[in-house]
C-alpha cells in the first residue's frame, strides 16, 4: 500500500513556468517544500520554491540528484524527455508516471492511444512519409488539419489543408516532420474537462468549461460551460476514461470539440494541470494545483465544488504594447482576481498572467472580466 507523503515533506517539479508556479503556491500553503528543476533560472516556479535546480533535462546525472533530494517527483510541463522521466523515477515516484508523458508527448502516440481505446478522436492518419501524406489526403478527402507529432502547443506545427493538392506543401512548412493528418471537424465549441486521479483510482474532476482561442492560444475560459447536460456529462465521463485507460496518477486535462448535435471529440490531453482550469484558483473549494498535489502525495482528493461560476482571461506580453498596464484601473472591479507570473520580458504571444472574474452567473463573470482587461489598456 503506498504512504501518503506529508506535510513537512519536499516534492519536485520538472518544469518551471507559470502551472509550477500555481503548484509551489499551493505546496506551500499547505507545508511542503518544493524543489524545481530546469534549464532557466530565475524563473516563475523557481521565484516561489524552496530550491532551484538550473541544469539541462538532459542532464541524467543532475536530475538524479534532484530526485533524491525529494519525496515524489511531478511535472507541470509535458516536453520533458522520456530518460530524464526515467532517470527521475530510479530514485523517487513519478506522477504521473513516465509512460503517461511518453503517449501525450506525441500527436501520433496520443491520437493512436486514444483511437485503440475506443475513445472519440477526430479520423486521422500518421504521415511518416510523401506516400502516407498521398494516401491520408486521398482517404480524409475535404478540408483537413496537418498537425505535426512532437512539440505541438498553442497552434505551433499545425497547417491547415483545404484540399489535397495543399498537402504537400503543408507538410513542407512543418519541416516533413512526422504528422498526424486529421479530417477538419466542424465545431460549435471547444470544452475542456480537468480532472485528478488518486492513488486509490479515485476521479474527481471540474465540470466542462468552454475555451475561447485567438490566434491559437487559449484567450478566455468560461465555467460552467454553455452546453447540454447530456453533453457535459458525456465528456466528464469520457475524461474519467481517459485517466483510468492511461492510470494517470495527478492531474489531466482532455480537451474537444463540440459538434452542433452535440458529438464529442477529444481533440488533444494535457497530464498537468491546464490553463483552463486557473480558475479554480479562486472559484473552487480546492484548486487544480492543490489537488495535484494530494494526488501525487497520495492523499484524498479535495471537493472541486464550484463556488461561483468564473471567467478568466489570458494576459499576453502584447498588453504592455504600450508601456504598464493599468492594473489599477483593472482592480477597480472588486469581483477580479490578478494573477501575474513574474516574468520580466512581456514579449508579444507571452502568457504573462491572468485574470479571474465571479459572478452570481457565468454570463456576468465573462462581461466583467473582459471590461477588466480592456480597462488595463485606458492609458
Amino acid at each position: 500500500m503506498n504512504e501518503p507523503i506529508l506535510p513537512g515533506s519536499a516534492v519536485g517539479v520538472l518544469g518551471s513556468g507559470q502551472l509550477g508556479r500555481m503548484f509551489a503556491i499551493a505546496a506551500r500553503r499547505m507545508g511542503y517544500r518544493v524543489h524545481t528543476f530546469s534549464p532557466d533560472s530565475d524563473t516563475p516556479t523557481g521565484q516561489v520554491s524552496d530550491v532551484e535546480i538550473t541544469a539541462p533535462y538532459e542532464d541524467l546525472d543532475a536530475i538524479r540528484k534532484f530526485a533524491r533530494q525529494v519525496r515524489v517527483v511531478t511535472f507541470e510541463f509535458e516536453n520533458v524527455p522520456s530518460a530524464a522521466a526515467a532517470a527521475a523515477a530510479e530514485i523517487a515516484p513519478v506522477r504521473p508516471a513516465g509512460s503517461v508523458l511518453h503517449v501525450a508527448q506525441d500527436r501520433i502516440r496520443e491520437k493512436t492511444f486514444l483511437a485503440g481505446a475506443g475513445l472519440p478522436v477526430t479520423p486521422f492518419r500518421t504521415v511518416e512519409s510523401a506516400a502516407d501524406l498521398t494516401r491520408a489526403s486521398t482517404e480524409l478527402s475535404g478540408p483537413a488539419v496537418l498537425k505535426s507529432a512532437a512539440s505541438g502547443y498553442d497552434g505551433k506545427g499545425q497547417v491547415r489543408v483545404m484540399s489535397p493538392d495543399q498537402a504537400a506543401e503543408a507538410w513542407a512548412s512543418i519541416g516533413y516532420a512526422p504528422a498526424v493528418y486529421e479530417k477538419f471537424i466542424v465545431f460549435e465549441r471547444e470544452v475542456s474537462v480537468v480532472a485528478a486521479r488518486g492513488v486509490d483510482g479515485g476521479i474527481a474532476d471540474y465540470g466542462v468549461v468552454e475555451n475561447r482561442h485567438v490566434n491559437h492560444i487559449l484567450d478566455i475560459s468560461i465555467c460552467p460551460a454553455n452546453v447540454a447536460p447530456a453533453v457535459a456529462a458525456r465528456a466528464r465521463e469520457i475524461a474519467h476514461a481517459v485517466l483510468e485507460t492511461l492510470d494517470v496518477v495527478g492531474v489531466m486535462c482532455v480537451e474537444f470539440f463540440v459538434e452542433p448535435g452535440g458529438g464529442l471529440y477529444i481533440n488533444e490531453l494535457a497530464p498537468r494541470p491546464h490553463n483552463s482550469g486557473h480558475f479554480t484558483f479562486d472559484a473552487s473549494v480546492t484548486s487544480q494545483f492543490e489537488q495535484q498535489l494530494r494526488a501525487v502525495c497520495g492523499l484524498p482528493l479535495g471537493s472541486t465544488e464550484l463556488l461561483r461560476p468564473a471567467a478568466m482571461a489570458n494576459l499576453l506580453g502584447d498588453l504592455w504594447t504600450r508601456g504598464e498596464p493599468d492594473w489599477a484601473a483593472a482592480l477597480a472591479h472588486p469581483d477580479v482576481k490578478l494573477h501575474l507570473y513574474g516574468k520580466l520580458d512581456p514579449r508579444k504571444g507571452r502568457k504573462m498572467g491572468h485574470m479571474t472574474a465571479l459572478a452570481p452567473d457565468a454570463g456576468r463573470a465573462l462581461a466583467t472580466v473582459l471590461q477588466a482587461r480592456t480597462a488595463l489598456l485606458a492609458h
